[in-house]
């Protein structure tokens, strides 16, 4: 039988612009594509920051310069869904063709239910578009009411709320799809953000974090890996210091002592981490693994990354 595997790229995976992503999804493809190869089901899901950020700041540029529509944040997720996806899966399908293999790769427009109480609409976390000076953040925001942070040393972002995901909507069609052998693309950016409201739902100006999403994804679809792809091979503690040490293997306790020492940072590696402990929490069986991208099927082998695992 096939193992299922979901595949939550970084933004290491895509670009910044849409020429820098049409040259980096042709290695990403690659890399996919060798895991669908070795005979896995595969998931992918991907991040969306400097994205929707882009197409927010354009659209919100055009709406107070030329008098264009106001647009929603939920639609500008949308939209960065679709860009994203139609760049993955034009260039999957190519080197699924050039294989010589006989699948179909599709992009599903995914919602991610969350509560309309959840704390993180009163504490904006989750960065999104570019890096800024402290100057050029603070002339931004006094313009436009935005709220900025620093994030990891790199610079300021904009944050927005980042509430937890409560249910993927399109769960069972992402399934349905999967079991017919359809490489899909899904859950983009997190989801699109959605509240109840009476019997439908509406979307929220928010950015799930795509990690969170992923596990989710993970579990519903009782996924056999879960593996997260990053800008690093290994899980590391004391990052960027003499005494770095990289991980092969990280318990749940050890994994709770170093978030409480405070050795994975907010808008780096913890969401990572607490995605993996999500879904080993509730796949007994199940593997989390985080690593590089190109060292994706070694990681599965046993060789590199470093895996999560449940334990003391």
């Amino acid at each position: 039988m096939k193992k299922k595997i979901v595949i939550a790229l970084g933004g290491n995976a895509l670009g910044k612009t849409p020429e820098e992503q049409l040259k980096l999804v042709k290695k990403t493809s690659k890399n996919i594509v060798d895991l669908i190869e070795e005979g896995y089901d595969v998931v992918v899901t991907h991040g969306n920051g400097p994205q929707v950020g882009m197409i927010n700041l354009a659209l919100s540029y055009a709406h107070e310069e030329i008098e264009t529509p106001d647009m929603p944040f939920a639609e500008c997720g949308a939209m960065s869904q679709g860009y994203i996806g139609y760049h993955l899966q034009q260039s999957i399908q190519k080197e699924l063709l050039r294989r010589k293999m006989s699948k179909s790769c599709i992009t599903l427009i995914t919602q991610v239910l969350v509560d309309a109480k959840d704390k993180a609409f009163t504490n904006p976390t989750k960065p999104i578009g570019n890096f800024y000076t402290k100057e050029e953040a603070d002339e931004i925001a006094k313009e436009s009411g935005y709220f900025f942070k620093e994030d990891a040393g790199r610079g300021y972002r904009r944050v927005v709320a980042s509430p937890k995901p409560v249910k993927i909507i399109e769960s069972k069609v992402i399934k349905d799809l999967v079991s017919k052998g359809n490489v899909v693309i899904a859950a983009g950016g997190g989801g699109i953000p959605v509240v109840k409201k009476w019997n439908s739902v509406r979307g929220v100006d928010a950015v799930i974090d795509k990690d969170k999403t992923s596990a989710r994804l993970a579990i519903d679809l009782e996924a056999d890996i879960f593996l997260i792809l990053t800008a690093v091979d290994k899980v590391c503690i004391n990052y960027k210091t003499d005494n770095e040490q990289k991980l092969d293997l990280l318990t749940v306790k050890e994994a709770k002592k170093y978030m409480a020492d405070g050795e994975f940072k907010e808008g780096s590696m913890l969401p990572k981490i607490e995605a993996c402990l999500e879904y080993v929490n509730h796949r007994k069986n199940g593997q989390a693994i985080i690593t590089s991208l190109e060292n994706a099927k070694e990681a599965l082998l046993g060789k590199t990354g470093t895996m999560i695992v449940r334990g003391g």
